[in-house]
Parts: C-alpha cells; structure tokens; sequence
C-alpha cells in the first residue's frame, strides 16, 4: 500500500468546469483530504476519446463517451478504467448506474466507498431493470454515506444496509461566505433597490421537484413582504405564467441565473430563505446551509430527506407541510411579522452551520469512513 491510499472519484462530472453539488462536493473531498490521502478523479468526456488532465493539481481521467440515456453517461470507456483502476479506495457518488455496472465486472481488489446523494426518483420507471444490479452494488460496497440520517430510514435501498451506513452532511467553507468591505456596500444597495418590504429569496432550478407555485401560491397571503427568485430553467415559463395569473408581480421578482458573488450578496441582503420543494428529488437542500452560514433563516418542508435535518424546525427556521401553500404561507408569515424572532433563528441557523455543515467536518467524517474501511485506525 502507498504511503498515501489513493482514492479514485467516479462519477459523472467535475468541477470545474461543470458547476453542481455533486461535483462541487468531490472537489471539496480531493483537496480537503489531500494530505492524507491521494485523490483522483474518474468522470465521463463528451467525445470520442479519453482524455487525462491535471486540475487544480488533482489527476481527473475523462473517459469517451458519445451518448447518454435518461442523463446515465453509456461508456465503455469509463466501465474499463474502473476495471483497471489501481486504487485502494474507489469512491463512487450515487446515482451514477454506468459506473455502479462497472465495479461488478471488477475482479482486482478495493475498498468500495458511496456517496449516496439521492436515490434514482426521476428515473424510476428505470428500477424494474437496474434494481438487481444496484442491489447487487450495495452488497459490494464496503460503506455506505448518505448525507443525513433521515435518509437512512426513508429510503428502502439503504434501510436493507443499514449496518454499513455512515452519515455524511454536506458542507461548505464559510470563510466564502465573509463580506468585504466593497461586499457590504454592495449588499445594501441591492437592499435599497428593492425596498424596506421582508424580503423571501429562493435560490435553484427551476424544476418541477422544487415547489415554485406554492411558494408563489403562499405570496397571494402575503402582501406585505417580497420575493426574488435567482435561477433558471425548464418551469420558468410556467412560473412567469403563475406570477401574473396570481397578481403578485408587483411583489415576485424573477432575477435570472446570477453569478456565485451576486447570489452570496443577496443571501446577505434577505431576510429568509424559502425551500418549498415538495419531492423527495430534493435530498439534502445545500442552499439551506448556505443561507445558514450568512446568518439567515430558512423556511423549508418537511420531506423524509435531509432537508428538516437540516433546518431545524423552530431552531434554524421554520418547515412546512409539503406541498401545502397555505402551510407555506404560516411559516413565512410567522417570520415576516417578527424581526426579533428572524434574527435570533438567524444566529442559531450560522452556530448550526459552523457547527455541523463546514467542508473540513465533511472532510473529517469521510476521513473517519475511508480509515474504518481499510482497518486503520490512526
């Protein structure tokens, strides 16, 4: 074994330059732990050829791919660098089939570690063929980590591995979240653009899962504060169409996709988050952690995933039932009638934060799971 157990990541992407959780979440483990281990990085490239590339000083191997089905990567490619990878650890982040596939048709030997972001809800019509396979996966894996405890129970593939179940919450660095002098000056004109109403700020996709028209549906009981939503994509047209239907576009204000900095300043400028996603798609809510850190507080709903354990309900903020606007609008309108209250759930949502939801605590956690799956101890 080398001095430092090599770790290979397998999933779909990376960032850079490919921006999402999952992959934010890899670069964060590669360079958190580098020091005691060593990482490398096995995604999928959009072409005919394998590709090898040094970023940010981490090995990352882009095996050719030409097609993907229902957004599972069909390479070949990448199935043989997981048969040959010379690793101690192979990492893999769940859901990620292709891959998943490629482990069972390994014979070399490796500790198998899983990230399990999610389970496969979008695709489940999906199950009725890979279901034998992931469950044969699980078995393989020597660990298990999903990112709360709550998913643990509310999932019925992990339920069945209980035992070699570690949870690891997500985190962020909050040093990211500090404000310049420039910062503050900036977060209170974006402040004074938009008025002294409360103002509720949603962040994200617009998807289906996310729950946009009953945050919109919630804003009808609400005249007396605002909302901005910062994102894009395929229910934006449906959610513009809601805005005027429900005459609240006087008060709703849709902002677009905006930069990582422009997004920080108006986490600074609000007075609550709001995450009313009313599927269980949404499996953990790192935007949740992400006001949390800016000292806000959030107003989210109770789904069987790691949202609540997130936000704790009147500690960090607020949860709602889900799908249910009318209890939407109680738990914001709660917040919006009480400064005091939004402040104090506010510097409980940053201690929670600090305390639980930081990179070096994630790294530290998976740190603990890779030593306990190679019999070290130290």
């Amino acid at each position: 074994m080398t001095a430092r157990p090599r770790v290979l990541h397998v999933y779909k992407d990376y960032w850079p330059p490919v921006v999402g959780g999952v992959e934010k979440t890899i670069h964060r483990l590669c360079h958190g732990l580098q020091g005691d281990f060593d990482p490398q990085v096995l995604v999928v490239n959009d072409g005919p050829e394998t590709v090898h590339e040094i970023i940010e000083g981490i090995p990352v191997t882009k095996a050719a791919c030409r097609r993907r089905l229902a957004s599972a990567p069909l390479s070949r490619a990448l199935i043989q660098e997981i048969i040959r990878a010379e690793a101690e650890i192979l990492h893999f982040h769940h859901p990620m089939p292709t891959a998943e596939i490629g482990l069972l048709r390994r014979r070399a030997p490796a500790r198998v570690v899983v990230t399990w972001h999610s389970d496969i809800v979008r695709q489940w019509w999906a199950l009725w063929a890979y279901g034998p396979f992931l469950r044969a996966f699980l078995r393989r894996a020597d660990a298990v980590m999903p990112t709360s405890p709550n998913y643990i129970e509310s999932s019925k593939w992990l339920r069945r591995v209980r035992r070699k179940c570690f949870p690891v919450p997500l985190g962020v660095e909050p040093e990211a979240f500090d404000l310049t002098p420039e910062d503050q000056r900036r977060v209170e004109a974006v402040r004074a653009r938009w008025g002294p109403r409360p103002m509720i700020l949603f962040v994200g996709r617009f998807r289906a899962y996310k729950g946009l028209p009953f945050l919109l549906a919630a804003m009808k009981r609400l005249p007396s504060a605002q909302c901005l939503l910062i994102g894009d994509g395929p229910m934006r047209a449906k959610a513009e169409s809601l805005v005027r239907a429900l005459g609240v576009a006087d008060r709703v204000q849709l902002l677009g996709e905006l930069n990582d900095r422009d997004v920080l300043l108006h986490l600074h400028a609000c007075d609550m988050l709001c995450l009313p996603s009313h599927q269980r798609s949404e499996a953990f809510g790192l935007v949740q952690v992400e006001a949390m850190m800016c000292g806000k507080p959030v107003v989210s709903t109770a789904l069987a995933t790691g949202v609540p354990f997130v936000n704790l309900h009147g500690e960090t903020g607020l949860v709602a039932k889900p799908g249910d606007w009318r209890s939407l609008a109680e738990c914001l309108n709660t917040l919006i009638e009480s400064k005091s209250r939004r402040d104090l759930m506010g510097r409980q949502a940053r201690a929670r934060a600090l305390r639980e939801f930081t990179a070096g605590k994630m790294c530290e956690r998976v740190a603990m799971v890779y030593r306990t799956v190679l019999g070290r101890r130290g």
